[in-house]
């Protein structure tokens, strides 16, 4: 159902990204996204359809992350160059649509703004009333529902703070209190068919399974928020993520949506960017876990950091696995340097937080075919947990040759010999 309901979107995207691939005309006009009438005209002609038709398909494949906009150029999003092979970055656009329904679908022109944002405010309960209903729901009935909710939020916004108040300011004539609610939740009906999450017939409205299947996620997604499996919702990023640290991987996971779904993306993946920037490499893996549980909306922060010698290994294993890459296989992407980078990142976690022998064994997890070749790169490659990273493998290691090599090399990255 997803794949139909994006397939005109997808259309289009697949069109823009050969006719206006790098060196070609620009797609956009105002550097916000909108069509340009040269470019609607010569697509409506090239695929057989209006400009008109060929302007909504595009802001579906915006809203959808088929395209992404930058500036007055337009590019291929990551969801359409996974579309014949992944069905979840299907999903995953439908419901970035279903998300934006509100802009997929003009709102009144002759409505009060503020009345249109507490109808969209109001509708999640609404949504949620028809998936626990299993069936078609009188119109009539959700307007009385919405005209609850409506005024629950007015009321709540309403509350007279403790003291001292301003002094009142008179209401405008037209006011979003005076504004009917009918014809906004027909709108809002409408937006909502519109992305396919539910349809209208005989005055009843019924979700499709697909609109069903979504609010069912977005209900779970709350209740997950509600109560933290291991209790870190309320923590900072790295307090939680150290409160993960001893989770086993399916528990770590549960714990990372938990968190996430108490809050806002953005500021989400800021706070784990910025934990996976201390000194603790340990966090540094777990940061970057829990951001592979954020998923697409995480991409632009995490390139944004590639260049950050710290993060750049991870960053590079993380985008390679977001772009379809086997997570077996993603260690290709990574320079000679980068694996060795992350090697001795990753050792630094183990002899931080690990046993002995667990740090013995990850001498088998390094690009170098033998030991010689790993210390020589190692010591050249500059990272700055290298000195403890050795001491602590040559105390570790079971052969007194390899360790009497292995605390040589210590020496010489700390005194800075060869």
């Amino acid at each position: 159902m997803a794949r139909t309901r994006l397939a005109d979107a997808a259309r289009v995207a697949r069109w823009a990204d050969a006719a206006l691939g790098p060196g070609r005309d620009c797609a956009t006009s105002d550097g916000k996204g909108t069509l340009s009438d040269t470019t609607a005209e010569r697509a409506a002609a090239d695929l057989g359809l209006t400009p008109a038709q060929v302007r909504a398909d595009w802001d579906t494949a915006r809203l959808a992350g088929l395209v992404e906009v930058h500036g007055d150029s337009a590019r291929p999003g990551w969801r359409l160059r996974a579309w014949n092979r992944d069905d979840s970055a299907v999903l995953r656009g439908w419901v970035a649509l279903f998300d934006a329904w509100s802009l997929a679908y003009p709102e009144p022109a002759d409505r009060e703004h503020a009345a249109v944002a507490e109808v969209v405010s109001a509708m999640p309960q609404v949504l949620s009333f028809l998936q626990l209903s299993a069936g078609p729901v009188p119109v009539e009935q959700l307007l009385d529902l919405l005209e609850q909710r409506v005024t629950e939020l007015r009321t709540a916004r309403c509350e007279i703070p403790y003291g001292p108040q301003p002094e009142p300011v008179q209401a405008s004539p037209h006011s979003a209190e005076d504004t009917p609610l009918a014809p906004l939740l027909d709108w809002a009906l409408d937006a909502l068919a519109y992305v396919g999450a539910l349809t209208c017939a005989d005055g009843q409205a019924t979700l499709t399974p697909l609109g069903s299947w979504a609010v069912w996620v977005k209900l779970e997604q709350i209740c997950v928020a509600a109560q933290s499996p291991a209790g870190n919702i309320e923590q900072n990023a790295e307090d939680m993520l150290r409160g993960c640290a001893q989770l086993r991987p399916n528990a770590a996971r549960a714990e990372y949506r938990a968190w996430l779904a108490a809050r806002t993306v953005g500021s989400a993946v800021t706070e784990l960017l910025e934990a996976a920037r201390g000194e603790d490499a340990l966090l540094r893996g777990l940061a970057f876990e829990a951001l592979r549980v954020v998923g697409a909306p995480a991409e632009p922060d995490v390139r944004a950091v590639a260049d950050e010698t710290p993060l750049r290994p991870y960053a590079l294993l993380w985008l390679a696995e977001h772009d379809g890459a086997d997570p077996e296989d993603a260690h290709e992407v990574l320079t000679r340097q980068e694996a060795t980078w992350l090697w001795v990142d990753t050792a630094a976690a183990v002899a931080d937080h690990g046993e002995a022998p667990l740090l013995v064994r990850h001498l088998e997890s390094a690009v170098q075919p033998t030991v010689p070749a790993l210390l020589d790169e190692v010591r050249a490659i500059g990272h700055p947990r290298t000195v403890q990273v050795l001491v602590a493998l040559a105390a570790a290691h079971p052969d007194p040759a390899l360790a009497k090599a292995v605390r040589r090399a210590a020496f010489q990255v700390h005194t800075g010999g060869s």
